[in-house]
């Protein structure tokens, strides 16, 4: 029996065991030299995926982001970024204190983004203005939602990119997520993007990293840069290795991720009180809000705890579960009655 359920994030997953096997199993080398052959291997594999030239292994996601943005421009410019996102909230405020460039950011209701208010935010050239140096978008969209972003719509924004001759880079953490649930394959989501990321640790349940993808040009100036903040490695084999079973195993994986979100979501908005928007659930993250119930959202989430559930605090009324490897439906059948039993009792 599970000590807890754990919907906090589909960080939280533990290896398969053919990925523990595979980091055993590795043949390693020196990466800073460029001698690992299973480095390789899965930047080589990640970059056909993504129908990209080249691609950089990394630590995170988080080091992805940072690394792109380093790359793609210089001091003293600015970066249009949306304002759920994960490189403007939860990056420590690495893009003013690693690439030192300023942001101008936007909402993105409904994970659309509105081109004509973004081309309005890029700056016209002028002595007293910052430059646009970037624009960063995300898919899935809102770190606290999921929402996948039409193909459509991101071509429209790499459309706007290239008539004011500013890059596009996707933050695609949970991108798997986005091309399984639209059916799109990950190379046509991406086609149009300058660059994109994904983690390896999100929906494809692996232990460790993140996979920067672009044109060879821009991962040369990528590597030197991760070399540069101390991401280089030696035989990084063994962490790379359940990063090619995730691509290789994974997809049905989140396929029944996204499943179980929507079992989640509709089990709990049949709950008195509680209010669950089931339309913008897309991938595998259900919010939910409390705000109509008479207890507090710290409160709520430590008689979740006592019951054995862990949930994401996301507001002063609101949480986060999210669906993952290792979840299953008697998990959520368990989370549901729990969560209408602290209601029933109040």
């Amino acid at each position: 029996m599970k000590e807890y359920i754990d919907l906090r994030s589909d960080t939280v997953t533990q290896p398969s065991q053919e990925m523990r096997e595979a980091m055993y199993n590795a043949i390693v080398g020196d990466d800073i030299m460029g001698e690992d052959p299973t480095v390789r291997e899965l930047e080589a594999m990640s970059a056909d995926i993504l129908g990209k030239e080249d691609a950089l292994f990394v630590t995170s996601g988080t080091m992805a982001n940072q690394i792109a943005v380093a790359t793609f421009t210089n001091r003293g410019e600015e970066v249009i970024v949306g304002d759920t996102s994960h490189i403007f909230n939860l990056e420590v405020g690495g893009l003013a204190a690693i690439s030192q460039v300023q942001t101008r950011h936007f909402a993105i209701p409904n994970g659309l983004y509105d081109i004509k208010k973004m081309e309005e935010l890029i700056q016209e050239e002028g002595i007293q203005r910052a430059k646009t140096g970037l624009i960063c978008i995300e898919n899935t969209n809102n770190l606290n939602a999921g929402l996948v972003v039409p193909v459509d719509n991101i071509n429209e924004v790499c459309s706007l990119g290239k008539k004011y001759s500013v890059p596009v880079y996707m933050d695609g953490a949970r991108l798997f997520n986005a091309a399984v649930a639209s059916e799109n394959q990950a190379n046509e989501i991406v086609k149009n993007v300058d660059a994109v990321m994904f983690a390896l640790t999100k929906g494809l349940a692996a232990p460790f990293g993140a996979v920067l993808a672009g044109d060879k040009e821009f991962i040369k100036k990528a590597r030197w840069i991760k070399q540069r903040i101390g991401g280089g490695y030696r035989q990084a084999g063994f962490i790379a290795a359940p990063g090619i079973v995730a691509l290789r195993t994974m997809m049905p994986q989140i396929a029944i991720d996204h499943k179980n979100a929507k079992l989640l979501g509709n089990g709990l908005s049949k709950l008195n009180g509680l209010k669950v928007d089931t339309s913008k659930i897309h991938t595998n993250i259900v919010t939910g809000s409390i705000e109509a119930i008479p207890i507090t959202i710290e409160e709520f989430l430590s008689k979740l705890l006592d019951k054995g559930i862990k949930a994401k605090r996301i507001s002063k009324t609101s949480f986060r579960m999210v669906t993952h490897l290792g979840i299953d439906e008697e998990d959520l059948q368990n989370v549901i009655n729990s969560v209408e039993g602290i209601i029933t009792n109040l």
